[in-house]
């Protein structure tokens, strides 16, 4: 019997306990400040910097920042606002710029009058990144002087560079300051001339090895930046060199600037065409709040104040399914949401609610209730709010907890977009009544999908009798293993019949070709009858109900005919399932089979005849040449086949079918974006595109590739 040692109670006392101070306790515990200690915590500690030069042009200081980053891993920012404050703090005694950054909660964003909103709240932002910083050098530009500063781990003191030959670094020899600390004249500023430079060395005691600053999080996040400040213009330069980068073979740099705000940022990020225009919602609320403000004796007294919350949202609907919705408070993003975003989807599901009950006899809404999914499909949205002091969970401001904030932002949604729906400007009246027919189809599409999912979804036609009885399915239950083929005809149907291996191949034949889904609705797709198949045999549901994990089919084949028509149908299934089944494709588990166009019959003296495939017309000739160069004999004339159908069993096994022998096509998405432009251009609603790209592409077609 083993027994647990136990501690005299006694023993613990006051002396164990430990008291952490001022920058040792961020050195301690960063994982408080900055949320981990690898490239995630790095980035944030870059944004707590760059932040600060964006809390400075908000304010209407500065109109361009620039963000260095070194080849020895450190890095720069630069912004042209007012400078931090150099003259004397009379409560510390210390100069602005040592305040800043080696006191905790220590900052111009506390009592209002330097800033009426900001990103940098809780004063810890710069003091964090110096007390996790192996070395910090901050320049500041004011009064024709230009100051510096310089800190180790948090402590202030003087580098000798010249000890390691001129260029600055976290290795240089450090003295720190003993009695007092300067803020050091370092040159002269050009009259008029302000701004803050400051360069910090990650610690590599605090954080990872492998940890390293992520250019593209870096670009996007100043992209975003520069949308949500018009006129602000953002400088990334990058000197690493570092594999997979820009600046790989060389410094690169990226400018971002624009002057048309959310409303061009919500065109930049909508991933679909347009059923609505670009609609601005903007508004402002009051509110009180409570709060303890430092009195002139150096008291906290709990003070009630009024502030200000500014709404700004730009939204737009377009055809597809799916939501991208972007929220900021002070233009610091907050992808977890918070009180803002309940505020926002609040207003929609009401002002949505209302106006399909004004409109349910034209719309046909019958007694079916909308719910926030069927709005939000297509939306594309950029909400964004300002106001003094906003209430984070944590430091890493992911979530705005400011409960008044989500009344305000409801109440002007609700306002401001029922105006726009019912009294739309001139010109975009048709804009509303598309949008309300399609939440209403989404709503019957959701419901329809979810009376599918419930009655229709099958493991095996050993199981259930629902799947369609032209499936002709295999025999095993690992998914892993299945292949499913959807083939082209029924009379491509009776030869696969016998050229698979029924264990773990299964067949679906489709009539022809099937719906076009990127012009037809969601309900329009599910009442096709080939479509509703396809989804009921994969067994995975369609659109954002759509689970991979229940998809019945390791592989899913698309088995066409080798001639024109065969690809137009080869496109339309691959157009269903990069609408509606994309995950499948995303998992690499769309296949094209490769059935041959031709075969040719190589004539031998005394023995069989030898067959050989070939894929399309320049093949043909290709091998055709090759064999009468080596003396081949070619049977006249060579077999085109019109279809699978013409194939025999054991040619379309050794062909198409049988692993061993067969070539597949896996369908990807690398470029997803321009995949779904493609689709748009060829399949879509908009005609006059294609038609030029037909007209355009006429003259480089051979006549003799077209089927007649």
């Amino acid at each position: 019997m083993s027994t647990v040692a136990r501690t005299d109670p006694g023993a613990y006392t006051a002396r164990h306990l430990q008291v952490l101070e001022g920058l040792e306790a961020v050195r301690k515990r960063p994982g408080m400040y900055i949320g981990s200690r690898d490239s995630k915590g790095l980035m944030h500690c870059l944004w707590e910097i760059i932040d600060n030069a964006v809390d400075e042009a908000l304010a209407g200081h500065g109109e361009r920042i620039d963000v260095v980053l070194h080849p020895d891993r450190s890095v720069e920012v630069r912004d042209r606002a007012r400078g931090i404050p150099v003259d004397i703090e009379p409560r510390t005694g210390l100069t602005g710029v040592e305040v800043v950054f080696t006191k905790l909660h220590a900052g111009g964003k506390f009592g209002g009058s330097s800033y009426a909103a900001t990103g940098g709240l809780h004063g810890v932002g710069a003091s964090v990144v110096n007390a996790l910083s192996g070395r910090l050098d901050v320049e500041v530009d004011r009064a024709g002087k230009t100051y510096g500063m310089s800190f180790r781990r948090g402590e202030p003191g003087v580098y000798d560079d010249t000890a390691t030959g001129g260029a600055p670094g976290p290795d240089a020899p450090f003295t720190p300051y003993v009695k007092g600390s300067e803020l050091r004249l370092v040159g002269k500023a050009r009259r008029g001339v302000t701004g803050t430079r400051i360069r910090f060395w990650p610690d590599h005691q605090i954080f990872e090895k492998d940890a390293e600053l992520d250019y593209a999080a870096l670009a996007d996040r100043a992209r975003q930046t520069s949308f949500l400040i018009p006129g602000l213009q953002l400088v990334v330069r990058d000197e690493r060199g570092l594999p997979g980068t820009p600046g790989e073979s060389g410094p690169s740099e990226e400018v971002f600037h624009h002057d048309g705000g959310i409303t061009e940022f919500v065109e930049f990020l909508a991933p679909d065409a347009p059923v609505t225009d670009v609609w601005r919602l903007q508004g402002s609320g009051t509110f009180r709040e409570t709060v303890p403000v430092l009195d002139a004796t150096g008291q906290m007294t709990p003070t009630e104040l009024e502030r200000e919350c500014t709404v700004d949202v730009a939204l737009r609907w377009g055809t597809g399914y799916d939501t991208r919705m972007q929220s900021y408070v002070n233009i610091i993003t907050t992808p977890k949401g918070g009180t803002h975003v309940q505020g926002f989807e609040q207003a929609l599901l009401k002002v949505f609610r209302k106006q399909l009950e004004l409109n349910a006899r034209r719309l046909k809404v019958g007694t079916d209730k909308v719910e926030k999914d069927d709005i939000a499909a297509g939306l594309t949205a950029v909400v964004t709010v300002r106001l003094a002091e906003p209430q984070f969970e944590g430091q890493t401001k992911e979530v705005l907890g400011t409960s008044a904030v989500r009344a305000i932002v409801s109440r002007v949604i609700e306002q401001e977009l029922t105006d726009r729906i019912t009294n739309p400007p001139r010109g975009q009246k048709g804009g509303p009544a598309l949008l309300l027919e399609k939440v209403v189809s989404e709503m019957k599409s959701r419901i329809s999908a979810r009376l599918h999912k419930e009655t229709q979804r099958r493991k095996t036609a050993l199981e259930s009798s629902s799947l369609p009885g032209k499936l002709k399915d295999c025999r095993t239950h690992e998914v892993g293993r299945s292949e499913l083929f959807i083939v082209e005809g029924d009379s491509a149907l009776g030869t696969a019949k016998e050229a698979r291996n029924s264990e773990y191949q299964a067949l679906l034949p489709i009539r022809g070709k099937i719906l076009n889904v990127q012009k037809a609705s969601v309900a329009e797709m599910l009442k096709n009858a080939e479509c509703a198949a396809i989804i009921q045999v994969i067994g995975a549901g369609s659109g954002r109900t759509f689970d991979l994990d229940s998809a019945r089919y390791g592989k899913v084949i698309v088995m066409s005919d080798a001639d024109v028509d065969g690809a137009h149908i080869r496109t339309l299934l691959l157009t269903l399932f990069f609408r509606y089944m994309r995950p499948l494709v995303e998992a690499g588990r769309v296949y094209a089979a490769m059935p041959p166009l031709h075969r040719l019959e190589v004539i031998n003296q005394n023995k069989r005849n030898d067959y050989v495939y070939t894929y399309n017309e320049a093949e043909m000739r290709r091998t055709r040449a090759s064999l009468e160069k080596r003396g081949k004999r070619v049977k006249e004339p060579p077999q085109r086949y019109k279809g699978l159908g013409e194939m025999d069993a054991d040619q379309l096994a050794e062909t198409t079918m049988d692993p061993r022998h067969r070539t597949l096509r896996r369908v990807t998405l690398t470029e997803a974006e321009r995949a779904e432009s493609v689709f748009e251009l060829l399949m879509g609603n908009d005609v006059a595109p294609r038609k030029d790209f037909i007209i355009d592409s006429a003259a480089a077609l051979d006549r003799a590739r077209i089927d007649a």
